[in-house]
């Protein structure tokens, strides 16, 4: 039985010639694309699965540092493989 509810109140917006594509590290086809939106003043995360969109996650600008910040302190964070080595071990 078809969701009569599906597609319904969503807003698309046409899709930017500028953006990321990011690939997911377990393949599969699935992939992320980063658009920024300026029209609206947002950026758009799209998770994609081959050639389908699965989900949207709308941030405003304002939000947007919050997660660059969450981003650089992860990179800046010490991997298990560093933390390894300077315990000594292989």
């Amino acid at each position: 039985m078809a969701d009569d509810r599906v597609g319904q109140g969503a807003e698309v917006l046409a899709l930017p010639s500028s953006g990321e594509l990011l690939a997911d590290a377990r393949g599969g086809g699935r992939w992320m694309r980063v658009t920024w939106h300026e029209e609206v003043d947002l950026v758009v995360l799209s998770l994609w699965k081959h050639t389908s969109c699965v989900g949207t996650l709308r941030l405003e600008r304002e939000q947007v540092p919050a997660l660059v910040n969450a981003l650089v302190e992860g990179l800046a964070a010490p991997t298990a493989e560093s933390s390894r080595a300077a315990r000594g071990g292989a």
